[in-house]
């Protein structure tokens, strides 16, 4: 690990402030739509919007990078994101936010392909494991510190437009003046959906309802604060708290993933969200049992996502994993555009208890369709081994990740 941080601490370091400003903007323009009385619907489409141009990005990316190269990508991309969060408390109309949304999730979009190609570049076959290991971890960390940032802030005001644009700003200093040489890319061969769905119909449908869930989950988590009558303060500690889970839960999941039937792992995660969200969503619950299920929340969800990444590993071919990769991350991305939309709709129509029960019905319908599959075939002999993964990673990251995980015979 010290060889891989010595290679690769620009990088890391300027993902960490670029993960803190990208966090502050998430939580803090759900609070600030709230406080100029935007409505619950018209927030659900500026969260959304993100995620369509994350979709957007994530397809482009690639081929903006091979034209012009990544220093001028990344230089461009950021530039942009610190131009445009400063826009956002100068323009108080929600379709102006969106489309500032488009372009500041293109914009991560692109900037996540451009360091996780630069982080494999760097890597070996024996630290390309550790280095998206602690790529992972920095990125959690910049995210639950933003949560800690906002509570110290105001957001009524402009110092916390200013202070995420700043930080993006600086953090690209220590990767383009690091001396590490540009990485070279290549497009992997994509495979299509029908064949991606053939290989595995539980991580394909399951990527599609994890991304309708996150991006719920996340996206509208201070709107649904700002509606419970939160503080600042404890929406942050909210939105920290769901990613401190992911965190601490990603482990001890992973662990069980290489020992048991993944596909019965996921049927039962997902049905312990589903009543877990159930029971929120019609239990008065006081503020530190809020927590406790936002904890709960975030350790699911994250480690699902890897699951269901690993899952798909398991039946793939060593030539199609790059491919299957781009397939995994679209379906994720497509859902992940209607969840803040289809969570909103629900929050409209029966209040803030709707923001845990639209999850609760994803995480039902997850849990259902991995029972069938159990029992329409076998799992595999052979595993891939876990490892963790943030659904923000990009299908580069998620393609090396399935390219270099060991197989190992399944126990028991």
């Amino acid at each position: 690990m010290l060889k891989v941080l010595a290679h690769s601490w620009p990088l890391l370091l300027g993902v960490m402030l670029l993960m803190v400003g990208n966090g502050v903007q998430g939580t803090l323009l759900g609070v600030r739509g709230a406080l100029e009385q935007f409505t619950t619907f018209q927030l659900s489409i500026v969260m959304s919007a993100y995620f369509l141009g994350f979709l957007g990005g994530s397809r482009l990316a690639p081929s903006m990078i091979r034209r012009v190269g990544h220093v001028r990508v990344f230089s461009a991309l950021g530039s942009l994101i610190s131009a445009v969060l400063i826009l956002f408390p100068l323009v108080l109309d929600w379709m102006a936010w969106s489309v500032l949304r488009v372009l500041i999730g293109f914009c991560f979009s692109g900037i996540y392909v451009t360091a996780e190609s630069w982080l494999n570049n760097t890597a070996t076959n024996e630290t390309r494991g550790q280095a998206l290991s602690a790529y992972m971890i920095v990125q959690m960390l910049g995210i639950i510190a933003s949560q800690g940032l906002l509570a110290l802030g105001d957001p009524a005001g402009f110092g916390l437009f200013i202070i995420p644009s700043v930080l993006v700003s600086l953090a690209f200093m220590p990767i383009l003046l690091a001396d590490t040489p540009a990485p070279t890319f290549d497009d992997a061969k994509r495979i299509s959906f029908a064949k991606l769905f053939a290989t595995s119909p539980l991580g394909c449908v399951g990527m599609l309802l994890t991304g309708g869930i996150f991006a719920g989950m996340f996206g509208m988590a201070s709107v649904w604060g700002a509606m419970q009558g939160l503080s600042f303060g404890q929406i942050a500690a909210f939105g920290g708290t769901l990613y401190l889970g992911g965190l601490v839960l990603q482990y001890p999941i992973g662990w069980a993933s290489d020992r048991v039937d993944r596909r019965a792992l996921i049927m039962w995660l997902s049905g312990v969200g589903a009543v877990l969200m159930v029971v929120a969503s019609f239990v008065p619950l006081p503020f530190s049992l809020v927590l406790g299920v936002a904890l709960l929340l975030g350790g699911i969800i994250n480690p699902l996502y890897s699951l269901l990444i690993a899952l798909t590993n398991d039946y793939l071919s060593k030539e199609d994993m790059p491919g299957a990769s781009a397939g995994l991350i679209f379906l994720n991305g497509f859902g992940a555009i209607f969840g803040p939309l289809v969570s909103g709709w629900f929050m409209a129509q029966i209040g803030a208890g709707g923001y845990f029960l639209f999850l609760g019905l994803l995480f039902a319908a997850l849990a259902g369709y991995a029972a069938w599959r159990i029992s329409r075939r076998s799992g595999p002999v052979e595993q891939a081994s876990f490892t963790g993964l943030s659904p923000t990673a990009s299908s580069l990251a998620v393609g090396a990740v399935m390219e270099q995980e060991p197989r190992t015979r399944r126990a028991g």
